[in-house]
């Protein structure tokens, strides 16, 4: 076989066959085959798009390019959660040591941030010491000893996708329906978790703009991962504005810790119970989702959530001390708050221009490899619905760089939609797909 005509016939709008795909994706992997080529398959694709027995394929593949583990030695079941990517979308540092302290494990093996979404990895690495890079033993030993571990991608998990990951993030092939669902789907069935919920973001700063497209990435990913044996749940959750107020790594940990002792914005409290209540039914703790919200809100009101987030994170490396205070967790030079330049109702935020916006200011890439800035971000201070009088606070950001600072304030403002009347908050979720 040969790359180029395997490109071509995607860009042909061909179907390839099993075959043809796992020979392209073990060839890249291998380091048989260049970016180049990839990146042109990977736009390919993300123009003629894939049907569904390729994008099973393509999965398949990407799972089984490197190892796979087996977590039945380590517990019966063992829980996770993905996100399809959203801007301040922070829930696995809430999620996931609230629903172990339950005592359902969590292993979960996340990635950094893709164009505009920000990523898990890059979120716990503002965290000075926390460790992303564990080896498949250590990722095994600490999911044993204390049933939690979020961890990059080793290199022998799902190698494939890590490296077609980095890629997607600067050829601009984010937002293509079988590329995101291979990319979670292999994690999910190389890291080998048992019940599996998917967090499938729609609207403006998803990939995902709208329901019927969610929806669609939701089907096939349930029909992947229970293909394999996996019980497999997806929420479709709403993503017209960003999930809660901090938009920005350091930012976002600090908004998780206050979620963990009891604060934090409503909307995002409200879907970190929602996902955990999901994980508790599929994961066989409780019979129904009403059991699954007190469970969770009494683990959350007796403090043994916040414990297990900082068994976790000291676990992991990371610096305890910056945890119990927050605020020596990287801060910007400059801060600025913006107020509103009229008094009325917020009708609309666009998600997409908040992300990019964080990415402008340095919390995300623009291109691959690239460092980012923990401490850059925006925190808002009215969301959609809201009364505000001119004047009041807005949003604030947090930037390093005064040009930069100025251009994100100026886009900002025009990413506030406004109107005289009441406006309806958006629905926080589009449905359930299990």
């Amino acid at each position: 076989m040969r790359a180029v005509d395997i490109i071509a016939k995607k860009r042909d709008g061909g179907t390839l066959t099993a075959k043809e795909l796992d020979w392209f994706i073990q060839s890249y992997t291998r380091g048989d085959l260049p970016d180049y080529q990839a990146a042109a398959w990977l736009m390919a694709v993300y123009l003629r798009g894939m049907s569904h027995d390729e994008t099973v394929a393509l999965t398949l593949s990407m799972a089984h390019s490197g190892d796979t583990l087996d977590l039945g030695d380590v517990a019966p079941v063992v829980a996770d959660k993905h996100s399809t990517g959203g801007v301040g979308d922070k829930t696995t540092l809430v999620v996931a040591p609230l629903v172990a302290a339950t005592g359902l494990p969590v292993g979960k093996m996340s990635g950094r941030g893709l164009g505009f979404s920000g990523g898990t990895l890059d979120k716990l690495e503002a965290i000075a010491g926390y460790r992303v890079d564990l080896s498949t033993e250590e990722f095994l030993a600490q999911l044993r000893d204390h049933g939690i571990v979020v961890s990059g991608q080793s290199a022998d998990l799902a190698p494939a996708d890590g490296k077609l990951y980095a890629l997607r993030d600067v050829t601009a092939t984010v937002s293509s329906l079988p590329l995101i669902a291979g990319s979670i789907m292999s994690k999910k069935i190389a890291a080998g978790a048992h019940a599996i919920v998917l967090d499938v973001k729609v609207g403006r700063g998803a990939f995902m703009k709208t329901e019927a497209d969610a929806r669609a990435l939701a089907e096939i990913m349930v029909e992947i991962g229970q293909s394999v044996g996996q019980h497999v749940t997806a929420v479709l959750s709403d993503m017209s504005q960003p999930l809660g107020n901090a938009v920005g790594n350091a930012l976002e940990v600090r908004e998780a810790i206050d979620v963990l002792h009891g604060g934090g914005p409503a909307d995002f409290v409200a879907h970190c119970l929602a996902v955990g209540e999901q994980m508790l039914v599929i994961g066989g703790q409780v019979p129904n989702t009403e059991e699954a919200r007190q469970t969770l809100q009494a683990t959350l009101d007796s403090g043994r959530a916040w414990a297990k987030f900082r068994e976790w994170i000291g676990a992991q490396g990371g610096d305890l001390g910056l945890v119990d205070d927050p605020d020596r967790l990287p801060r910007a030079r400059l801060i600025k708050a913006v107020t509103a330049p009229r008094s009325g109702y917020v009708a609309g935020i666009d998600a997409m221009e908040i992300g990019l916006m964080a990415v402008l200011l340095g919390a995300g890439r623009a291109k691959k490899g690239e460092p980012i800035d923990a401490a850059v971000g925006i925190v808002l201070a009215a969301k959609v619905g809201d009364a505000v009088e001119q004047g009041a606070p807005l949003f604030t950001l947090h930037a390093n760089d005064e040009t930069k600072l100025a251009e994100a304030e100026r886009r900002l403002l025009a990413a506030f939609a406004w109107q005289d009347q009441p406006v309806e908050p958006p629905p926080h979720f589009h449905g359930i797909v299990s």
